[in-house]
């Protein structure tokens, strides 16, 4: 059993379906031509998320017989995507959803036509250019990382030939410019507040300088400027999709199904043939298209306002889903647990979260209306998290903490302060800033050292807890202040606070010798 067969034609269907895959319905090559000639759809990032989610809901519309194209896939980064997670399955890959109720779906996925590197290096790159210049064209899309929108100065230098992803797609939109001032959407599916405004100023930040340097006319910029013509609507996306796991694995292997091999690249991509992931879902998006799109509303997607969907977003990364996601990470490290899932088993982790997201953060959420943030929350919590199916680990949730705790908790306690909410019912949240200090030091629980995870800021802040040794009576912990009063890292200054000393006391507590970090998460949670 490979991928190939299905597109070959050598498939023998009904053994594939004997063993619970569920096979396209469409008719590929037709799609594949129709999508060559006049494509509505190019997306930017191959990476799991992208074939796990837009993907796999878009193939449900193809099995559905309500639309006919695909989407191609461009990748900006790591071409080796393309070379070895999709070319050599004639794009074709598999999601393996992994049910909380202990039920496994294997789904083929077909709606990619094409995949390509989005590089001038290759022919690929003149393709992308008759893409964006066919006015069939109706949204770019992007998975990428928030990282993957950054604009370094040194590549505005470039000129027309950057080198960055934004600075790509801003050529590319050139080519759109002078086909004829054609319409588009540029959507960001990435998992970040306001994910629209950083494509657009990305976008921006290359025309302005091309305009400037009279690279390219003040037209382009107004081109751009123009949200009748140019729009870059925000979203809200939530799926959890791990690197391919060992257990997945070995359960296709088990089927006969030999595409099963892990791929690493050069840039330390991990990918593979096949996506495993949680069942649930949400892609929220502000209905704001200048071309029209495909019907992703019928396959799931929630389209509405601006307004709605940053509430949806607020709900989800600052009170209902992600901070608590941190607070499983920082501890889950501590306490040496290497799955998400095993956590929801610890007698002190469970309520510990529970009680920071329905006591704690639930006072300052506003119901966006379209989904409700108890039930939101709830399926988080029983459903979600508890799947010993997903192989998802604490130690990779745990990457780029400094990035996200100005947003997962800052933001409740800014909310606290403006509204002059009791910040003494504040508990468990400054818990877990306060075991930030403990994780950095990278001793767990038991008094041996732990890696963590990669951080963008890790050796400046693992240099300020320097000073602190775990066990250590009578310690100067002075050095606290330098790392509770960092805006940058905590969104605020938390000694302007009535937090800052309480969270220091916290930090006392977990220094304190082995098995600190337990009994104090446990008195703590005990007492909310």
């Amino acid at each position: 059993m490979k991928l190939k067969d299905i597109s070959s034609g050598k498939l023998n269907a009904s053994e594939w379906e004997a063993k619970g895959y569920e096979l396209p319905t469409y008719d590929i090559e037709a799609v594949r031509t129709r999508t060559h000639e006049n494509p509505t759809w190019v997306h930017f990032g191959g990476g799991n998320i992208f074939r796990a989610f837009p993907a796999a809901i878009l193939n449900d519309l193809l099995n559905k017989g309500v639309y006919d194209r695909g989407v191609i896939v461009a990748e900006t980064f790591d071409y080796e995507v393309v070379d070895k997670a999709y070319t050599p399955y004639d794009n074709l890959s598999l999601l393996v959803s992994l049910q909380a109720s202990g039920t496994i779906e294997k789904k083929v996925i077909a709606s990619v036509t094409e995949s390509l590197k989005a590089d001038y290096a290759f022919d690929d790159w003149s393709r992308l250019v008759d893409i964006f210049r066919n006015p069939s064209l109706q949204m770019a899309t992007f998975t990428i990382t928030e990282k993957g929108y950054g604009v370094p100065p040194a590549d505005l230098e470039r000129g027309l030939k950057p080198m960055m992803a934004m600075g790509k797609v801003t050529a590319l939109l050139y080519e759109r410019f002078k086909a004829g001032k054609l319409p588009l959407t540029v959507q960001s599916m990435d998992n970040c507040s306001h994910n629209g405004d950083k494509v657009k100023a990305g976008v921006m930040a290359y025309a302005k300088r091309w305009a400037e340097e009279r690279l390219a006319p003040q037209a382009f910029v107004d081109y751009l400027e123009d949200e009748q013509t140019i729009s870059f609507p925000w979203s809200m996306i939530d799926k959890i999709t791990p690197r391919p796991h060992a257990k997945v694995k070995e359960m296709l292997a088990a089927d006969g199904f030999e595409d099963n091999q892990y791929i690493e690249t050069e840039k330390h991509t991990f990918t593979a043939p096949f996506v495993n992931s949680e069942e649930t879902q949400y892609l929220v998006i502000e209905d704001h298209y200048t071309n029209g799109r495909p019907p992703l509303d019928q396959a799931g997607v929630i389209y509405t306002t601006r307004k709605t969907v940053d509430e949806v977003e607020t709900m989800k990364v600052t009170t209902c889903l992600n901070p608590l996601h941190t607070a499983m990470a920082l501890y889950g490290c501590m306490l040496n647990y290497t799955l998400i899932s095993a956590e929801m088993n610890d007698e002190d982790i469970r309520p510990f979260i529970q009680k920071i997201g329905y006591i704690e953060a639930m006072p300052v959420v506003t119901d966006p209306g379209i989904i409700n943030p108890y039930e939101f929350i709830g399926a988080f919590i029983n459903r979600r998290l508890p799947n010993p199916f997903m192989p998802d680990t604490p130690q990779r949730i745990a990457m780029d903490t400094s990035q996200k705790l100005p947003i997962r908790f800052g933001e409740t306690i800014k909310k606290y302060a403006a509204r002059h909410l009791d910040m003494d019912n504040l508990v468990l949240i400054p818990l877990v800033l306060a075991g930030y200090a403990r994780y950095l030091k990278g001793v767990d629980d038991n008094g041996k050292p732990f890696t963590p995870s990669p951080d963008p800021m890790l050796q400046e802040l693992q240099q300020i807890v320097e000073p602190l040794t775990v066990g250590k009576e009578g310690q100067d912990y002075s050095c606290l202040k330098n790392l509770y009063s960092r805006k940058d890292v905590f969104g605020l200054n938390l000694y302007e606070t009535p937090l800052g000393n309480r969270i220091e006391g916290m930090v006392k507590q977990l220094f304190a010798g082995k098995g600190a970090v337990r009994s104090t998460l446990h008195k703590y949670t005990a007492q909310r």
